[in-house]
């Protein structure tokens, strides 16, 4: 963990030692060509030569600043402020051999550069001692030219210990420094990891929250379900045996209308058979993992699923084109949720729409042990940005009151737990799919 941390924040360092390195060469070329002023006024019979240093110095930090905007120079951006900063150094060490050697007031230059180091660039504190060393041992070979000042007293020891002073203070300074800014680094990275950790709470939150709200309305259904079997079964069973035997009468035999409307009323009989069938699966649901393990036929899942959202779907085609054996493996119930929020989501994207011919088309094929199945609408389709986001717990374009926005995220969860994946593909203003897979039974 400390060296993924520290791998972190030599990457976020990098830019700013970048920045901080441009800014400051900028500053350096600036102070360099207004040194101009004291040439003029302390050294005027070399004011051509010094002047013709400062801009040749200039211009080779101008060439490393644009040296450091490469890939290559980005990638050796300390190097190179080595060098910019050696530049002005190795000028004034020069026109220090040339004027009074450790007499010359342009020893005081060099503090210039190593405080800078220290303060104002991000150095390490080892790379910031080197540089105040080499800074050191130049001015010693600049003074050494001029052998009536370079003695080990007066002028050369006073110049000799501000320079050391300058380096310890700067070095001190970039040790700080640099333990400030590791320690920021660290409190920004511990916060980010923090929020991490509360998003993810946030959203298991959600995802608890919707799966206690699918888990109320599955036992409501249930209870209500359960209460159907005993009070519309048996009046069912009434209704069917006396049409049946009125449809075997003489006189329902003689006449069209009665045999046409006793066979419609069979039918709808028939129908809330069905329903009450299909609500028994709700009514008798298993708890736990012991229903995600049950074979049952996927077809025979998706018929009951068309048949309890019929007054929704009603007057639009539902094409299916499944294989011969259907048989996986999972909870019926769960499953037939899953394709009742697909299916009424599917109605809903037609109707908003406004299409003159709606069409619903279910497909499934078998890809090595799993049923892929697709559930496709000519709806509006799914906006490219609220792709990757309709599988969040409320998230919903619908208008205020419409919808919580945890049907899909609760039927992600669904297939999540079966094993498979929940996938969403669309082009906007045409059509959606969704798509998800099942195991197949042992």
């Amino acid at each position: 963990m400390a060296h993924e941390l520290y791998d972190g924040y030599e990457a976020e360092i990098r830019q700013y030692r970048l920045a901080f390195s441009r800014g400051c060469a900028y500053a350096a070329i600036a102070l360099i060509l207004v040194g101009a002023a004291l040439d003029y006024n302390l050294y005027p019979a070399m004011q051509l030569q010094f002047a013709a240093a400062r801009t040749l110095v200039a211009v080779l930090v101008l060439a490393v600043l644009q040296l450091m905007r490469t890939p290559w120079g980005q990638d050796r951006a300390v190097t190179l402020t080595f060098v910019w900063l050696l530049l002005p150094q190795t000028m004034i060490t020069w026109m220090i051999s040339r004027t009074e050697g450790a007499s010359s007031l342009y020893y005081a230059g060099l503090h210039l550069a190593i405080f800078a180091s220290g303060i104002a660039l991000p150095f390490s504190m080892r790379q910031n001692i080197a540089f105040g060393a080499v800074s050191y041992v130049m001015y010693v070979l600049a003074c050494s030219v001029h052998q009536n000042t370079f003695e080990l007293r007066g002028a050369f020891i006073v110049n000799s210990l501000f320079l050391l002073m300058s380096a310890t203070v700067s070095a001190v300074c970039t040790f700080f420094n640099e333990r400030a800014r590791f320690t920021l680094f660290r409190l920004k990275a511990e916060v980010a990891d923090t929020n991490r950790q509360l998003e993810q709470t946030n959203h298991d939150l959600a995802e608890i929250k919707g799966q206690m709200l699918q888990q109320e309305k599955m036992a409501a259904i249930g209870t209500l379900a359960a209460g159907l079997l005993h009070e519309v079964n048996n009046p069912v069973n009434f209704c069917m045996m006396a049409i049946d035997i009125a449809i075997e009468e003489p006189a329902a035999k003689a006449s069209a209308l009665v045999s046409e409307c006793l066979f419609d009323a069979k039918q709808g009989m028939q129908r809330v058979q069905y329903i009450v069938s299909d609500l028994k699966t709700f009514a008798y649901r298993k708890s736990g993992s012991e229903d995600e393990g049950t074979p049952f036929l996927f077809e025979k899942a998706l018929a009951s699923a068309i048949r309890l959202i019929g007054h929704e779907i009603k007057g639009i085609p539902v094409q299916r084109e499944l294989p011969s054996d259907t048989l996986v493996r999972g909870d019926e119930a769960a499953i037939i949720g899953v394709l009742i929020n697909l299916l009424g989501n599917a109605v809903l994207a037609m109707r908003k729409a406004q299409r003159a011919v709606c069409a619903i088309d279910i497909s499934a094929v078998w890809e090595a042990e799993r049923l892929r199945v697709t559930v496709r609408d000519n709806g509006h389709g799914i906006a490219p940005a609220n792709l990757t986001r309709v599988f969040e717990p409320f998230f919903t374009t619908r208008e205020v009151g419409q919808g919580l926005g945890l049907g899909l995220s609760i039927s992600y969860g669904v297939i999540k737990r079966h094993g498979g994946t929940l996938m969403a593909e669309s082009a906007q203003g045409e059509w959606t799919k969704m798509i998800f897979d099942l195991a197949r039974a042992a």
